[in-house]
């Protein structure tokens, strides 16, 4: 008889992650995202509504498909893919203690090895682009007073999605805009002071916000929580409208972590300091701020100047003799 996975995937959500774990909101939200689009993936394959589902349809073969899937047919990047397979480990370990009869397919699971991606530099927006971003809302209508809050707050304290969508007007001390406190990734809290600016379109949003049950702050026209994809949309829109102004963002591919990355890289040109940008943007470890780093050429500018070029006579290159050497030889260049 095949196990539930319902009532499981139910109670890793709602009493493990949160009460054993002590996982953050984001977690939550982030693990329960990658099994909506798995359970999703799975019942189209298997065609058995998600809610029929039992563990043991589950299996390795079907996991690895939906990361194929999530990787070449979303367009999804590499980490994106490792975060969804730690998603579904944690789970099946969950399941290893709860259900025995699952054991060596948790195993199996777990055993599945992430995949190595290149790192790659990040993609940022200049000021003059941010600028054209940040005035492309139509302040005439409600949604763009919204959007234009929605895109300042998350450009000037560098947050990410999850954290601007779960914001509340708990979060704004005293009910004062000039800060504002963030509850991070790893439960990291972090308060940050605002722009005069910012604090302005806020203002004006938190004037004419609906009334409602929700206790976030963005809401979107039915007064319901703001979403991701709703915030992603929302987003392209005004991108294509700033790009009649900025006709470089054309070929750029702007996402809600792009205004992040731009703040730190903006951050680390105004201060130098590397620590800095770190606190800004609540890093548990500053080798996660170096990739800024990487991206700014400031950093390889100093290096250059400060060394003189060497003078290098040249050579004569000895092909190999042996067949070992020469084998070698030929794969090392043909990668």
């Amino acid at each position: 008889m095949k196990t539930n996975l319902a009532q499981h995937l139910t109670a890793f959500l709602r009493e493990h992650l949160p009460r054993e774990r002590n996982a953050s909101p984001h977690t939550v939200a982030a693990y329960a995202h990658c099994f909506t689009l798995l359970l999703k993936f799975a019942a189209q394959k298997i065609a058995r509504r998600p809610s029929d589902l039992s563990i043991e349809d589950l299996d390795c073969d079907l996991v690895l498909a939906f990361l194929e899937h999530v990787e070449h047919e979303r367009g999804n990047v590499g980490r994106t893919r490792n975060a969804r397979l730690a998603a579904i480990r944690a789970f099946f370990r969950y399941i290893e203690y709860r259900v025995p009869a699952c054991l060596e397919q948790a195993l199996r699971i777990r055993s599945l090895p992430a995949k190595r991606s290149d790192s790659r530099l990040i993609d940022h927006l200049s000021r003059d682009e941010i600028e054209s971003l940040l005035a492309a809302p139509d302040i005439r209508t409600k949604g763009g007073i919204r959007d234009r809050a929605m895109l300042h707050l998350t450009y000037a304290a560098g947050l990410r999605v999850s954290e601007l969508l779960s914001l509340r007007l708990t979060d704004f001390p005293e009910r004062s805009l000039a800060t504002i406190r963030i509850l991070g990734k790893g439960r990291r809290e972090r308060v940050l002071p605002l722009w005069q600016e910012t604090r302005t379109v806020l203002r004006a949003w938190i004037v004419i916000r609906p009334q409602a049950k929700a206790p976030e702050l963005f809401l979107n026209r039915n007064a319901d929580p703001m979403t991701r994809d709703g915030f992603a949309h929302r987003l392209a829109k005004h991108v294509e409208t700033a790009s009649k102004k900025q006709p470089s963002l054309t070929n750029k591919r702007v996402t809600p972590h792009v205004l992040r990355h731009s703040c730190a890289m903006h951050t680390l040109a105004a201060t130098g300091d590397v620590r800095k940008v770190a606190l800004w943007l609540g890093h548990a470890s500053i080798q996660s701020t170096e990739t800024y780093l990487r991206a700014d050429p400031a950093e390889k500018l100093a290096v250059l100047s400060a060394h003189s070029p060497p003078s290098v006579k040249a050579g004569k290159f000895r092909a190999p003799t042996d067949g070992l050497l020469a084998a070698l030889s030929e794969i090392r260049n043909a990668t």
